[in-house]
């Protein structure tokens, strides 16, 4: 395949900016702020202690970054500090060996999975949705242990997939999150379908409760009154900070969103790619007022473990990875039911068919995604 001439956006500045290190932008190969101001935003950002394995024992001391690398990035979105946090979003991030490209992919929030035993939090082995597995990790003597519950998701990523350990992991705090897409005024993405908010209104106000469903009590679909509509666009249209939060956030049918999680995932994986775009524009990294507000933002929403190695080293280890064309994958799937023949009893989501899953799992863990992308074409997310 030709390689185009025009220059690509690195790699690093898409992941960072997607996950909260946006303060380490690149121009040109040069650090837009100096590393002494963005060692100032980044001092208190990192815990070791999410990693597991040789990457945990790497920590202790500065080890050369080089591929194959994977990394697991997660975010959460939790009402309150005293509030155990669900997993909302689980991607994974895999650097080939050559470290040319990269490819990520989600996991459902519902995927259905055996969540293994913590002494810790006292967590028993048994099986249940993935997302909840950080949220009962989290549990530990009455307080709440984010650590603990990342190391639990983790393990049970890791089971799942056969992936062995990851060599750097995030955690992405929406709140913080949103902070930071504010600071940066919006973003321009396509919208690959008509939506409509379950949460908010056209103002972008919260959408009041049916009073058939107070606030004590639990109901599918609980609001009621004008929604928010984000029609079908072929170009990128231009979205408020709270537009683009609340049209990455809607995953249920009755909004016009018919595959559910598996769309929220596509929607997911373009608004980090049109977030980057939006950070690397020169109006941003020029304005000195936008970017600190944006690496505060970042600085407050970010947990960071890279295995011994700080943000900064992390991001010279791969501004040389150009990737326009970073592949982001769609594993299929569907409902997991206790009766299959009548489709009752739902207990979660399953990657079908299961064997493709696997195979693509064996794919990373061997650093060969590349020959099974060309195999299998079609789990390619062509949207994104």
């Amino acid at each position: 395949m030709r390689k185009s001439t025009k220059r690509r956006t690195p790699l690093w500045a898409r992941l960072c900016a997607a996950f909260g290190a946006v303060l380490l932008i690149v121009s040109g190969g040069t650090l837009v702020t100096g590393q002494t101001l963005i060692a100032k935003y980044t001092s208190g950002i990192t815990d070791e202690g999410l990693l597991e394995g040789d990457a945990a024992q790497a920590a202790t001391k500065k080890t050369e970054i080089k591929g194959p690398l994977t990394l697991l990035l997660v975010g959460i979105d939790p009402r309150k500090a005293e509030t155990p946090p669900l997993s909302d979003s689980i991607l994974i991030a895999h650097i080939p060996a050559d470290m040319s490209t990269a490819y990520l992919f989600s996991m459902p929030r519902d995927l259905y999975v055996d969540i293994p035993a913590d002494s810790k939090s006292g967590v028993r082995a048994h099986s249940g949705k993935i997302n909840s597995a950080m949220a009962l990790g989290s549990q530990v003597n009455g307080k709440i242990d984010v650590t603990n519950g990342f190391k639990l998701l983790s393990k049970t990523v890791r089971n799942y997939t056969g992936i062995e350990q990851f060599d750097a992991a995030a955690i992405i705090n929406f709140g913080g999150f949103k902070d930071m897409v504010e600071a940066l005024g919006g973003v321009s993405m396509v919208i690959d379908m008509d939506v409509k908010s379950e949460h908010l209104t056209p103002e972008g106000k919260q959408r009041p409760r049916k009073s058939s469903c107070p606030v004590t009590s639990s109901c599918d679909h609980p609001y009621t009154g004008p929604q928010a509509y984000y029609k079908k666009s072929t170009k990128p249209v231009r979205l408020e900070p709270w537009q683009a939060l609340d049209y990455v956030r809607q995953r249920y049918p009755n909004a016009g969103v018919p595959m559910s999680d598996y769309d929220r995932q596509r929607h997911q994986q373009q608004f980090i790619k049109a977030m980057a775009k939006e950070v690397m524009t020169s109006g941003v990294i020029t304005d000195v007022g936008k970017m600190t507000k944006i690496l505060n933002a970042a600085g407050k929403s970010l947990t960071f473990a890279g295995g011994g190695n700080s943000p900064i080293d992390w991001a010279l280890a791969l501004k040389d990875v150009n990737v326009d064309d970073m592949v982001t994958i769609k594993l299929p799937g569907g409902g997991k039911f206790e009766n299959p023949a009548t489709n009752s009893g739902y207990l979660g989501e399953e990657f079908r068919p299961a064997s493709t899953a696997d195979d693509f799992f064996k794919a990373v863990k061997e650093d060969r995604v590349a020959q099974f992308l060309i195999d299998n074409p079609g789990i390619v997310n062509m949207d994104s």
